[in-house]
């Protein structure tokens, strides 16, 4: 009888501790970061598929587009460097890293908006199907990173929401060493401000 109530005690301290672990973010915290990896994977994947189109769409307007070579060939420079700005998913908690990969994603996206100006100031160039295709994939392309930095943004707030937050903070410090991931933030000092569009 005593050996059953001592197995009994075991299960019950084992049960107890299985469901206060479970309880303290053991599970949640690294389920979490990985969602956050992967949405960071959905950016740079979107960023790949920027920098695998532009070259190809910039190279059959490019025929259309004489006049504007040097902006064309600006969006091409711009997409090289910002191809070479990564940032290793173990080190998305790093500032320094975000900093210089959004420097070289703002770049890129100066560098488009001084393309679709060019649109304003030669309307013939409107009437051109290729020319009217890149808009549409560099519109589609942009909406595409758009998306994924907010779903990124978002796992980084559940993240960070449940590495702050009893009783998961517990499993944050004392098993993961938890730090906060920062969101993926705008470029530019004016994002917030719409741009004037003036005929």
């Amino acid at each position: 009888m005593q050996r059953i109530a001592s197995n009994l005690a075991r299960i019950g301290i084992i049960a107890g501790l299985a469901v206060g672990l479970s309880a303290c973010g053991v599970n949640s915290i690294p389920t979490k970061e990985e969602n956050v990896k992967a949405k960071w994977g959905d950016v740079e994947n979107q960023y790949q598929r920027r920098a695998d189109l532009i070259p190809n769409l910039v190279s059959t307007v490019k025929g259309f587009a004489a006049q504007e070579k040097d902006v064309l060939e600006s969006v091409t420079r711009a997409r090289a460097s910002a191809t070479q700005v990564t940032v290793d998913p173990s080190k998305l908690s790093d500032p320094a890293q975000m900093a210089a990969f959004e420097q070289a994603q703002g770049q890129v996206g100066s560098a488009l908006g001084r393309l679709l100006v060019t649109v304003e100031k030669y309307p013939e160039l409107k009437s051109n199907e290729n020319f009217l295709q890149l808009q549409s994939q560099l519109e589609g392309t942009e909406n595409r990173i758009t998306v994924a930095r907010r779903d990124y943004n978002e796992a980084v707030q559940s993240y960070n929401t449940e590495i702050r937050t009893f009783p998961s903070i517990v499993a944050a410090k004392v098993i993961y060493g938890s730090e906060p991931i920062p969101p993926f933030k705008a470029t530019t000092t004016n994002a917030n401000t719409a741009p004037t569009v003036a005929f």
